[in-house]
């Protein structure tokens, strides 16, 4: 059984178990999260698709930890024209571990 689901504007493919890390929310450790907006579910063989989300369809998570990931070098060079930038970017997340699909 899994489900696609759509949360801070991205579509993930979750099973029960799935580790997966989404932008920020701000939650606590250990807090309950829902997700309504389910795109498509598939039990034994059957798959709904939402016109645009399954009705009843609930993704229920518990937040694990909130951090930064690694950071990401941005280099831009021109060539033949003396201009470079370089940047770095960390993301923010929140892990979250999906309990169940309903």
């Amino acid at each position: 059984m899994y489900a696609i689901i759509k949360a801070s504007g991205q579509q993930f493919k979750v099973k029960e178990g799935d580790i997966i890390c989404f932008d920020k929310m701000g939650l606590e450790p250990k807090t309950e999260v829902e997700f309504k907006e389910v795109l498509a579910l598939y039990n034994d063989g059957e798959l709904k698709v939402g016109t645009p989300y399954v009705e009843g369809a609930v993704v229920k998570g518990e937040v694990i930890n909130e951090g930064r990931d690694k950071k990401v070098i941005i280099f831009k060079k021109r060539r033949r024209k003396d201009s470079k930038t370089k940047r770095g970017f960390r993301r923010d997340f929140t892990r979250v571990k999906i309990t169940s699909i309903a």
